[in-house]
């Protein structure tokens, strides 16, 4: 195998990116969008539908994780939502990581919901 390909197939990202606009039409087509940030987090703002899971406890939590629909992965900015998308992929997932986060979420226009379905915010 030639050295770019090895190169390419060894820090190929395991999940495909995905804009808001695309994550939105993945969820109407089924997939789950999976929130990785922390509690506190999670209670100022969400997404309509989202499934809140904090990173630290993914791993042990994977059972929650449907094996048969695909998983978006979010988080404030993005980095720990890679990090989640690189563990569910290797876990035979089929994921996709959410862009810039809830930060590209909010700034595209999408809703944010609180605890009880009050309007949410990003923290």
């Amino acid at each position: 195998m030639p050295v770019a390909a090895l190169l390419t197939k060894l820090f190929r990202k395991p999940y495909r990116s995905v804009n808001p606009q695309q994550a939105t039409m993945l969820i109407a087509d089924g997939a789950m969008l999976l929130d990785v940030r922390e509690p506190a987090e999670w209670r100022a703002g969400h997404a309509p539908r989202a499934r809140h899971i904090p990173l630290g406890q993914l791993t042990a939590r994977l059972a929650e994780v449907p094996a048969d629909r695909s998983v978006i992965t979010v988080c404030r900015s993005g980095a720990r939502s890679r990090q989640a998308a690189v563990l569910l992929a290797r876990d035979g997932r089929q994921v996709h990581n959410l862009t810039g986060g809830m930060g590209a979420w909010t700034s595209a226009g999408m809703p944010l919901q609180a605890n009880g379905g009050r309007p949410g915010r990003l923290v």
